[in-house]
Formats: structure tokens, sequence, C-alpha cells
């Protein structure tokens, strides 16, 4: 039976002694908790651990332990409630032999200092989660790993109490890769980076030297710079072997020491950022700037070096070196054509010792193959040139030496028709009384006319003048223009000192040029002009002036035409010599207003008249006859050869001869002359009518001491001549004829004995007497003859 009152709900024992042990577990656990947070609610709780990073080889090992390596900094995750409130002084670590033991003990008996605790940072908000950072140190030599144990306290004062669980354990181990001590390590980052510096130097100044440079620095250098070009030649004539073995040196340094100094810093971003800074500054800033500038003496105190280099890589250079030389053939060497030497010299003008002539000079010599002669010649138009029918007499010859040319152009007819050329040298026999044709001369000479056309460069032109064949040439192209046949057409001239101005870029002046430029035709400042008069005889200069070639052709006449004037008689140097003579040549003005003005006449019927003339120019009357007859004529007519004719004769005797001796008029000329009279000269007269040492009587007579006209008798003419136009004439007298006869007797015989009577080779006897004609007969058969000819200005 069961007892009284002990009835109740079904299953009640049950659920009051659960009850009952829930109230005696909560308790213990809460004490538990208590004790790891120092029994404070309030205080922080630290409920696990984990790895977050670190900047070093760190991780979990197989049994679920943080490892982390020596040397590094750690940073760790923690995690629990009301984190904020801890601070870093309440965390540490100790030092434990096992895993094992971590269980026998809460107490932490002794702290490491191989852990140290930085800073608690990064808490949550909800102050369950933080980041510890922890620094760890090096560990002995002897040690290679180390296990640690978390510990913390509840207050500054209060007791540590280590975690048991494996959560809270840490192994720091050995750093892995330091197989080198320390100074070799840093020692061998600094050779590294030093090869690095002098392979990059090496690849730009080495390669930077042109082999082709290298050999003019061996031949004018200094001897410093040869020495240098000599070592480094042999090396740099093989260019992609040693570009090659430079490169991959380079490379081959620069990855080591990136690896190295990752080694020694740990952090990959770092050991990068290391490495290209030092290998920018030192290894290419630095060692380049300075082989750009001497290349040349690092290359040769370093070429052991590259030649140990070459050698080690070898292998695999060279191999690569000649694919290249296959692939990409032959270095191809620095060559500068002419547009970019000449460019080259006025851009380093600044920093050479050229002066500006020397590189002018240079920049000249260098454009000769880029120039023609028709750049630089003078134009026809400007060019100083002499006709080829000129006669050199002081006229012309004065005009040659005032020009200053020393090869002066002969033309025909137009300039454009050079047919001679004629070197002043030629003129040095030249006597400019003779009035010698030019054609005389250049014949004589025949200089070579060299002919070029325009578009011939300059420098096969100086080829043309130094072989010598002349120093001037012409120059002319082809002209096709218009309907017609093509002709060659002259441009201008071009000499020698033409080509040289082009070559020096200056011009070359000498004291008789008048021009600085014949291209622009700039005169000279403050040249005097030379002044040749002071050579002529201002006395016997011509007081009307006629050309010289009229000049010649009233010569050639009258030493052909006229009896009177042949070279039996008169010597065709003196006579040209009477022509030039003051008041021989003279002109008459025709006055249109009063035709019968008393100077229109050169001849008055029954007038006496002693002198010969010879129309040059213009017209005249003549009126002859009982009948009055007039007709007109013109130039090279000539009028009075009786008033020439009328010589004297030869006197029978002389004093001072032996009789029987034949008598002339020069064996008695010498009675009062020197025993030997020099020939009559440029500057002696022609005409003396007042001599009293030259005998002048007639020698009819046989008595008289003068040579005059008194015993003769004046030559009186039965004809008028009188001017139509304005006229030029040659007006010669007896006394100028006779003396001209006696001036070529003299000529004939140069000396004189002193008794006398020696006469001359030439017999006066000899020369044929000269008829004596009437004038008037001789003018009438002349008009008749003119006028069967229907010619009315024919020469009488």
């Amino acid at each position: 039976m069961a007892p009284a009152g002990g009835g109740g709900r079904p299953g009640g024992g049950p659920a009051r002694g659960r009850l009952l042990l829930a109230a005696l577990v909560l308790p213990v656990l809460l004490w538990t908790r208590g004790a790891r947070g120092q029994g404070d609610p309030q205080r922080g709780v630290i409920l696990g651990m984990r790895l977050a990073s670190c900047n070093k080889p760190c991780g979990m090992n197989p049994d679920g332990i943080i490892f982390v390596s020596e040397g590094s900094t750690v940073n760790l995750r923690l995690y629990g409630h009301r984190l904020g409130s801890i601070s870093s002084n309440l965390i540490s670590f100790t030092e434990v032999d096992n895993s094992e033991a971590l269980h026998n003990s809460t107490h932490c008996p002794e702290l490491t200092k191989d852990l140290v605790v930085q800073q608690l940072v990064n808490v949550s908000r909800g102050n369950t989660s933080g980041m510890l950072v922890v620094l760890t140190k090096f560990l002995r030599r002897s040690e290679n790993m180390k296990l640690y144990a978390l510990c913390t306290r509840a207050g500054v004062d209060g007791p540590w109490q280590r975690w048991t669980d494996k959560d809270s354990l840490l192994v720091m181990v050995e750093e892995e890769g330091r197989f080198l001590p320390l100074w070799l390590h840093i020692l061998l980052i600094l050779v590294l980076l030093v090869l690095s510096g002098i392979f990059s130097g090496l690849n730009l100044g080495l390669m930077a030297l042109d082999p082709m440079e290298l050999r003019i620095v061996q031949n004018c250098g200094t001897e410093k710079e040869r020495r240098y070009a000599r070592k480094i030649e042999p090396i740099r004539r093989k260019g992609n072997y040693l570009l090659c073995s430079l490169l991959l040196g380079n490379v081959l340094v620069n990855t080591s020491l990136t690896i190295l100094l990752d080694n020694l810093i740990g952090s990959g971003l770092m050991a990068v950022a290391s490495s290209t800074i030092g290998i920018v500054i030192f290894g290419e800033i630095v060692p380049q700037s300075l082989c750009s500038r001497h290349g040349l003496a690092v290359g040769a105190n370093t070429i052991v070096l590259t030649k140990f280099f070459m050698l080690l890589t070898f292998p695999l250079s060279y191999p690569i070196s000649r694919l290249l030389d296959f692939v990409l053939g032959q270095e191809i060497r620095t060559v500068y054509n002419r547009e970019k030497l000449m460019e080259m010299l006025k851009v380093t003008e600044p920093y050479n010792d050229l002066v500006k002539e020397e590189l002018n000079m240079i920049q000249g010599a260098l454009e000769l193959r880029t120039k023609t002669v028709e750049d630089i010649m003078t134009q026809l138009h400007d060019c100083f040139m002499i006709r080829s029918d000129a006669v050199l007499d002081f006229s012309t010859m004065s005009e040659i030496m005032e020009s200053g040319y020393t090869r002066i152009p002969v033309f025909e007819d137009e300039q454009s028709n050079i047919v001679d050329i004629l070197y002043v040298k030629d003129l040095a026999f030249v006597d400019p009384d003779d009035c010698t044709p030019l054609k005389t001369i250049t014949r004589f000479y025949n200089h070579p006319v060299h002919f070029v056309f325009h578009d011939t460069k300059l420098d096969a032109m100086l080829e043309e003048f130094k072989k010598g064949k002349s120093h001037l040439a012409i120059v002319q192209k082809v002209n096709n223009e218009g309907e017609g046949d093509p002709f060659y057409e002259v441009l201008g001239l071009v000499t020698l000192e033409d080509v040289i101005e082009e070559i020096i870029k200056s011009e070359i002046l000498d004291e008789s040029d008048m021009y600085t430029d014949n291209r622009s035709r700039k005169r000279v400042s403050e040249k005097n002009k030379r002044d040749f008069s002071a050579f002529k005889d201002a006395d016997n200069e011509l007081k009307v002036k006629i050309s010289p070639q009229l000049l010649l052709a009233a010569h050639r006449f009258l030493a052909t035409e006229v009896p009177q004037f042949s070279p039996s008689l008169i010597s065709e140097k003196i006579l040209l010599r009477l022509l030039k003579y003051p008041d021989v040549i003279q002109e008459v003005k025709f006055d249109d207003h009063n035709k019968y003005y008393a100077r229109h006449y050169l001849y008055t019927r029954n007038k006496p008249a002693d002198y010969f003339t010879l129309i040059l120019q213009g017209k005249v009357e003549v009126e002859a006859g009982k009948e009055n007859m007039k007709f007109e004529t013109g130039a090279f007519s000539y009028y009075g050869t009786m008033a020439l004719s009328s010589s004297p004769a030869v006197p029978s005797t002389q004093v001072g001869c032996p009789p029987g001796k034949r008598n002339s008029l020069l064996s008695w000329l010498s009675d009062r002359s020197p025993s030997h009279p020099s020939p009559l000269s440029r500057s002696a007269s022609l005409s003396y009518p007042d001599r009293v040492d030259l005998p002048s009587a007639a020698p009819l007579a046989g008595s008289s001491n003068q040579l005059g006209s008194s015993v003769l008798g004046q030559y009186v003419s039965d004809f008028s001549v009188r001017a139509l136009t304005d006229l030029q004439y040659i007006k010669i007298t007896r006394q100028q004829y006779q003396n001209g006869l006696l001036a070529s007797r003299m000529e004939n015989c140069p000396q004189f004995p002193l008794d006398g009577c020696t006469i001359c080779t030439e017999n006066l006897a000899e020369k044929p007497e000269l008829p004596m004609v009437d004038e008037t007969t001789t003018l009438l058969n002349e008009r008749n003859a003119s006028l069967r000819r229907a010619s009315p200005e024919s020469a009488i």
C-alpha cells in the first residue's frame, strides 16, 4: 500500500534531479570563466586566437599550431568580449617545453622576451575581435625552434594566467634562406650593384663608340686616346657578341641582386622596391651619365672585365651573336654624307676649335660637287672683252691695263661669238706706236678657247683648270627654245679664281680689282684708278680722235696706193708715226648756213699749197679744168701729191769730200750731225721748219744752206676741193714728208763715219725718180673712171 499523502504527478522525481544537477554545475562553469577573466564580469574576456598575417613565412602546422619566422612582425586576431577594455600590457607569452606540459599548470612562471607585444588595434564595434601586433626576435644559433603559450591577466597588478588549450600555442622557427652571414650578404649586394652599373655603362659607352670613330681616334687623337682606342677596337669590331655578353651579364646581376635583397629584407614588395631604386640610380643613371661622356676611358680601363664576361657568357652569347649576324647582317657603321657632315660642322661650331674661315673653307669644299659653273660665272654682259679687229695702240692697251684682267676674251661681230683669248703677257713685246692688229698677236700665240656647259659641276671644272690648259672657260648651253635648230648660246665666263673663291667662301681681291664680286658688281671702296697717260707723249697726241681701225686703214692705203708713201721711200713705221703726229689728222665742221665758207676749202685754184691731203670721212666737191667741171668724191680720195714730189736733187759737191766721191743727201747731212746719230725716235718731231742745223736750201742752187721753198718754187693747184659735209682728213706738209724721208734713210743707215764721205749702201740713184704728172689731168681721168663705175665715192 502507498503511504498517505504520497501521491503526485508521474515522473516528478527525475525532473527535479536534473534541475538540481544544473544548479550545481552552473556555478562551477561561471567560476572557471571567472578564473580566466579574474572573476570580474565587467572586464574583457579573450576567448580565442588566430593568425592573421606576417611579413615572413608563417602559417599553421599539421597539428593546428601557429608557426612564425624569427625576426618578423606577426598580426594575431583575438576573439572575446569587451576587448576594447584590454590593453597590450595585459597580454604576453611564456615559453613552454612541449604541448603536453601545457595542461599541468595554468601558472605563468616566467614571461618570454622573444615575443614583444606591441599593441591591440582594429577592435571591432562589438568589442568581440581585435588585431594584436607581435614582434618576434631572432633565435640563438643553437636553436631552430621554440614553443610559446599565451598568458593574460585581469589587471595590471594581477597574476598571469596561462592558457591550456591548443589555440593559445605559437611556434617560432628559424628563418629560411639565411645561408650567408649578414656582412657577406650586404657586401655581395654592393658588388652586384657595382657590376650592374658597369654593365649598363659599358653597354652605352662601348656600343656608342663606332669602329670608324675608333680608327679615326687612333690616327688623330691624343696619345692617351690612341692607347684607349687600340685597346677597345678589337672587341668593338665584334659588335653583336659584345652586345650579347654585356646584356646577359647585366640581366644576371640585376636578377641576383633582387633575390638577395628579398632574402635580406624578407618582404617581396620591399625587395622589389629596393632593387628597383638601387638599379635605376646606381646601375643605370649614374654609370650611363659617366660613360656617355668618358666612354673611351671607362671602356679601356675595364677591358679585362669585359673580356672575362665575354668568355664567361660565351656558351650562350656567341651563338646568339652569330644568329644576329646571319639575320641582321654585319653592323652598319656610322657614315656621314655631305649634307650631314656640313650640318654636323655647323651644330658643333660652338664646341670645336675651328675658326669661321676654316669652317667656310670646309663647307665650300663639300659644296663643290653640288654647284655648277652657272652659279658662279660672270654674266656675259659684265665681261670685259675686245673686238677681234682692234688695233693695239696706246688707247687700247691702256684700256686693257686699266681693266686689271690677265685673260681677255676676243670676240668677232658680237660678244657671244668668242674666237680667241688674249693674255696680257702676250703684249710684253708689243709697241703701242706700232698699232699692231690684235689678230696678229692672237694668231701668233693661238691660245685655245675652252668651252664648258652650264651644268658642269665645280669639282669637274677645278680638275680641268688643274690640267693647265687654261684658267678661263666660256660657259655655254644648248638653246633649243623656239623654232629652228638648237644652237650654242654663250652665257658668261668662269675662271679658276671664281672656283677658289667658292671654295674659301670669300672674295679674292688684288690691287687691280675694281669689283669685290663680279655677280653683285659691288665696287671696291677707295680704289685709285691707274692713269697710264703719263706714258704717252702729250705733244704727239692726236687732236682729232679717230678709231684705231681707221688709222690702220689709212696707213695701209697710203703705203700701198700712193707711190710717194711706198715702203721703198718711207718706212711703214715712220709713216705710222707721221700719221700720229699732231695736226696731221684734221677735221672740218661743215656750216650749212655758209656753204662756201673759206674754211670749207681744202685747195683753192691758183693758190699755192705745200701739203698733201687724204679724205678719211665725209664728201668733197672737186672743181677742175678750164671747163670748171665738178664732181663729188668721198673717203680715201687724195690730192696734192705733186706738192710732195718737188723733192730736191742731190748736190754735186760736198765740203770735205774728196773728188770722185758720189754725193748723197745723207752724206751731206753727216757734216752737220754727230758721228753716230740715233734713228728718229718716237718723241722726235717730224717737222722742224726753223731748224738751222739741217740744210733746207734746194740743192738745185748748190750754194744755199736752207732746205725751203724759196728756190724750189711753190706748188700751185689748178683745182679746188670744197667740203660738202663734216670731214676728217689727213694733211701732210712738204716739210713733214721730207723729214719722214730723212728719218727713213737714217733708219736704213744707222751709222755715219767721221769723215762724212761714206755713202749708204742704199744708193739714192738706184731709187726710181717719181714721175712728174699733171695733177689736173689725173683728176679728170679719175673722174671719168668713177663715172664709168657709177660710184661717185671711189678712191682716187
